[in-house]
């Protein structure tokens, strides 16, 4: 059952919430209230779920690749320490999910293929050199997000100047979960989380902007952005509380499922409560796909 070992290693749950980006976007560039969806904008639609779930996917091996010998001692069960997939077969993974998110991003556009080149760069980048530094490594992270959501965006070309700095909300609230996330496997991090508390709260201020500058509706996103920073303040708090793995781990893995109600925020305010909430069924899966696979 090697196969299995190979859905482990993608961590299929984070997935979920890329995929989630890819619907924020979309629904930034206002197309969710145009009368334009024709097949064509399906099918692009379409490849970008592929594309982001290839290009995350590949972050998450090449991540677990650079990481071998750290998770030898920290994290032996992990996929590639175990043994159920080798290094070298963890590797060739690797590549070839970046290579058919490439390839499915230019099947929608230049400028999606561009975005998505760049997102698969960012992310090698990230694994093998910034991870560990204290500030490369939580902007470095952010990037990848930011990029991410541009992604979606590129379903319309080209992508309207005035949403570009939207893209710098996902920048920020990952840069505060991967702060949340260092020394996970050791503890003694509460520095370094009561940062990503204020970051957290800059999101919301972030949030509130764009309800002034934008056809933006923040009451119908109100309840998904209460949601998102709510679970987020009481998981840190608690991970603040109780410095240990176990509390930061959680934090983190809180986090992580936590982008899907953010994109809903951004979902409902650009298009509808209704279609929020759509979004937001993307939860429940990744919350049940969590509970059988690794998350952080």
């Amino acid at each position: 059952m090697q196969w299995y070992g190979y859905i482990q290693l993608i961590r299929p749950a984070n997935i979920v919430t890329a995929i989630a980006d890819i619907i924020a976007g979309v629904a930034i560039t206002g197309l969710f209230t145009l009368d334009v969806w024709n097949q064509e904008v399906i099918l692009n639609l379409c490849l970008l779920i592929l594309s982001t779930s290839c290009l995350y996917g590949g972050g998450i091996v090449f991540n677990d690749v650079f990481d071998i010998e750290q998770d030898k001692i920290h994290r032996p069960e992990r996929v590639i320490p175990s043994g159920r997939v080798s290094l070298n077969q963890a590797k060739r993974f690797g590549t070839l999910l970046f290579l058919v998110g490439i390839l499915a991003a230019f099947g929608a556009s230049i400028l999606s293929g561009g975005l998505a080149t760049v997102i698969a760069l960012l992310a090698f980048l990230y694994d093998k050199y910034s991870k560990h530094n204290l500030v490369l490594g939580p902007l470095n992270m952010g990037a990848c997000r930011g990029s991410n959501l541009l992604l979606g965006m590129s379903i319309v070309q080209p992508i309207p100047s005035q949403f570009l700095w939207i893209g710098l909300l996902p920048i920020i609230f990952v840069a505060a979960i991967t702060l949340t996330a260092q020394k996970e496997s050791q503890g003694k991090n509460k520095r370094a989380i009561m940062v990503a508390m204020v970051l957290d709260a800059t999101i919301v201020a972030g949030i509130l902007l764009l309800g002034r500058y934008f056809n933006f509706s923040l009451k119908s996103a109100s309840i998904f952005i209460v949601f998102w920073y709510g679970v987020n303040f009481l998981a840190k708090l608690k991970a603040i509380r109780h410095n240990h793995p176990i509390a930061i781990k959680n934090a983190v893995k809180t986090g992580v499922l936590s982008l899907i109600p953010l994109n809903a925020s951004y979902v409902a305010g650009f298009g509808s409560m209704y279609l929020g909430l759509a979004t937001l069924c993307l939860l429940p899966l990744s919350i049940y796909l969590a509970k059988r696979f690794a998350v952080t």
